[in-house]
């Protein structure tokens, strides 16, 4: 807790007459709660950190603001370790809560902008696993961002031009034959998918077809009319299917177009070559040399004048520099684009934009199923629609079994939020660089490391309320505001009020870490210590004033 660290310290810069004192938290909290390390003491006071502790331990055992806060201070080898007054700590973490309630551990808003870009799809095809992913990362790392006082905005990059959107286009040119998503009746951007899918198995016997899709892009990009007819319809297909998984997930974010901005990429970068930024290669194509950088030489713009798609990446980043004025803009994209970002925030040093320093790649791994790999080429893209269908059916056979007597609503709403929440902390708890399996039936298990673990956890807790007011009719917050929390001296207890302290740094080192995972993990932990503490400590019993410190 901060407020025994800020007490520990101010008290120790009073004993040694020193502006720095460097305290740590043990690895094992049987070796203390807090210590100090004495090795760089040891420089000043020209003594051993082994003397230093020892001394150090003898003239604090008189210290009364030790003693209130401190039941035991020992020496161990080079280290000064303090073991927290177990009473004084859980009496004031639980005033502190108590009294933030909701805002405990969230800070003032500072004039800190952070930008975050998520998911990136491609209209050619529905969200799949990896989106999903995106999309969870991306949302969380705006809500930490947001409670630690920052101004977050979701943004998106919508590709919806280029030869793999054509693909889709040409092969319901040709397949299509005026049918729409609602005769079909599948989810529009399933549809496109659909055509999507089509079209690579006909590449596979008629590789000539490329150059048809070649030709398409050219009548597009000269703005041939039936082409963008097309291509307007088939993207706004695509564009309304993500939206209504969007609103599924609870996800709502700016959206920047490639189609409207590719072309003043294609401008940063000629400009670039007239003022010697960029180069010309043998074959005519405009680079940037990054070869002192370790990372080569980079085509921006092909040798027939076209664009590739780092060209778009350069001029969006400074659109959003110019619309926001980011202090960090922060790309959550799979760790297979780790070379084209840093290449691209060379090229931001090299232009020497003012947000240069202020891009961060969020990486993260491949998520699969028990199966295997996803693959989208051939058909067989997991997509996030169908996989959040599959749990939510799972979720419904099991509130069946258990509530017979449910409304078919209420199962529904019931099953699409557990379901829904399942997903979102089985994703999460990973460490969001490893690549990880995602189990569907795993992920609804109450037992284990997932949302219904934790979500169970919280329904116990209201049920412990439950049951105490259908005895006792009383307002609850009333009855325990004047609680002795000095009765609270257990183990179970205080471990528990160690992890509920934590929960300001746990936030915010999700924030400035980009791992929300660690927000996930220590809200695990903090549901096993509940545990400890349901399982050990009655928390209504025959000692009323017990009842209400527990409580």
């Amino acid at each position: 807790m901060k407020y025994f660290e800020d007490k520990l310290r101010y008290i120790l810069k009073k004993e040694l007459n020193l502006d720095n004192i460097d305290i740590e938290i043990p690895p094992d909290s049987k070796l203390g709660d807090y210590a100090l390390p004495c090795f760089s003491l040891s420089k000043i006071f020209k003594k051993s950190p082994q003397i230093i502790a020892i001394e150090l331990r003898d003239s604090l055992s008189n210290n009364n603001e030790i003693k209130k806060y401190f039941e035991l201070v020992k020496a161990d080898g080079p280290y000064l370790n303090f073991f927290v007054n177990k009473s004084r700590y859980i009496e004031e973490t639980l005033k502190l809560v108590f009294k933030k309630k909701y805002k405990f551990g969230k800070k003032k808003k500072e004039k800190i902008v952070v930008l975050i870009e998520s998911p990136g799809p491609n209209t050619n095809k529905p969200l799949h696993l990896g989106h999903l992913r995106n999309i969870l990362l991306g949302q969380s790392l705006f809500n930490v961002t947001n409670f630690i006082g920052e101004k977050a905005h979701l943004v998106n990059i919508v590709n919806d031009r280029g030869v793999h959107i054509c693909k889709s286009m040409l092969a319901y040119q040709k397949f299509g034959d005026k049918l729409t998503p609602e005769k079909a009746g599948i989810k529009s951007d399933h549809f496109v998918g659909d055509f999507y899918v089509k079209y690579n198995q006909l590449e596979k016997t008629n590789p000539e077809i490329e150059k048809e899709i070649q030709e398409m892009l050219i009548k597009w990009e000269k703005g041939d009319k039936e082409i963008l007819k097309l291509w307007r319809q088939m993207n706004k297909w695509a564009l309304s299917g993500f939206k209504e998984t969007y609103k599924r997930l609870d996800f709502k974010t700016k959206d920047y177009f490639e189609s409207k901005i590719y072309l003043k990429g294609k401008e940063i970068v000629l400009d670039g070559l007239k003022r010697g930024i960029f180069q010309k290669d043998e074959n005519g194509a405009i680079i940037v040399d990054l070869s002192k950088e370790g990372l080569g030489k980079k085509v921006l713009l092909r040798s027939e004048g076209t664009a590739v798609y780092i060209t778009q990446d350069i001029y969006l980043a400074k659109l959003r520099y110019d619309e926001y004025k980011f202090d960090k803009m922060i790309y959550v994209v799979g760790n297979e684009q780790e070379y084209h970002f840093k290449v691209l925030f060379e090229i931001f040093k090299k232009l020497k934009w003012p947000f240069a320093d202020k891009c961060y790649h969020f990486a993260y791994g491949m998520v699969a199923l028990p199966e295997g790999k996803m693959k989208s080429r051939e058909g067989k893209v997991i997509d996030a629609d169908n996989l959040i269908d599959q749990v939510v059916e799972e979720a419904k056979n099991e509130i069946k079994e258990r509530y017979s007597n449910l409304s078919e609503n209420e199962i529904n709403r019931r099953a699409e939020l557990i379901a829904l929440s399942a997903i979102k902390f089985f994703f999460l708890k990973y460490d969001p660089m490893k690549d990880f399996v995602f189990n569907p039936n795993e992920s609804l298990s109450f037992e284990g490391e997932t949302g219904p673990y934790v979500e169970y956890a919280y329904a116990r807790i209201n049920s412990v309320f439950k049951k105490f007011l259908e005895n006792k009719k009383v307002n609850l917050e009333d009855y325990i505001k004047d609680a002795n929390l000095s009765l609270l001296k257990e183990i179970n207890e205080f471990e528990l009020s160690k992890l509920l302290s934590n929960f300001p740094e746990m936030v915010e080192n999700s924030s400035k870490k980009m791992n929300p995972s660690i927000l996930a993990r220590y809200l695990i932990d903090l549901v096993k210590a509940f545990g400890s503490f349901y399982q050990n400590n009655p928390i209504i019993s025959s000692d009323e004033e017990l009842t209400k410190a527990r409580l």
